[in-house]
């Protein structure tokens, strides 16, 4: 064995993780699947499940999806471990499962993918940003969120000014948020 994966789907309160191998000859295994809580428990149990089902000898990479904000608490907690840690773009991933001639998506199917396309491909590590990059992402999404909601109190003031019998306590309303 040359290479050993563990594919992981992340959603907001789960894991589904598929683990797969590699052998000498380029021919990948897809061997074991499960499902673990979004969680530091879950993080914990997983990385325990992984043990048992992997050799130690091959190290273990780690490769999900940046899914928003929902993979980001495991990749750090992986990261503090020591763990080898592969984050990929979705439209990478999508791509991939084109490839593949699968039928329906699931969960599960998914995190197939995600160690297929692992086991196949040479990826870099992952490493956590740095604290002023992800401060600067929070704001910056926090301003995207203060934005769309002005527009929305704009677009609602906008609609009752134009009635033709607008109500006055609307008006008043929509101005003030």
């Amino acid at each position: 064995m040359v290479k050993q994966v563990a594919g992981i789907d992340v959603a907001q309160k789960e894991l589904v993780v598929t683990l797969g191998r590699m052998y000498e000859d380029w021919t990948p295994e897809l061997y074991s699947h499960k499902t673990f809580p979004n969680t530091e428990k879950g993080f914990t149990t997983l990385l325990e499940w992984i043990g048992r089902q992997t050799e130690p000898a091959v190290g273990i990479r780690f490769v999900m999806e940046a899914t928003g904000v929902y993979h980001e608490s495991l990749a750090y907690w992986l990261h503090e471990k020591g763990c080898e840690l592969s984050i990929v773009l979705p439209n990478k991933i999508s791509n991939y499962v084109r490839t593949l001639e699968v039928k329906t998506v699931t969960d599960k199917t998914a995190s197939e993918a995600i160690a297929r396309f692992g086991l196949e491909r040479k990826l870099d590590n992952w490493n956590r940003p740095d604290r002023t990059f992800k401060k600067i992402r929070q704001l910056t999404r926090e301003r995207d969120q203060v934005i769309h909601m002005r527009t929305m109190a704009k677009n609602q003031l906008h609609a009752e000014q134009a009635e033709a019998e607008p109500n006055k306590s609307s008006v008043v309303r929509a101005r003030n948020k």
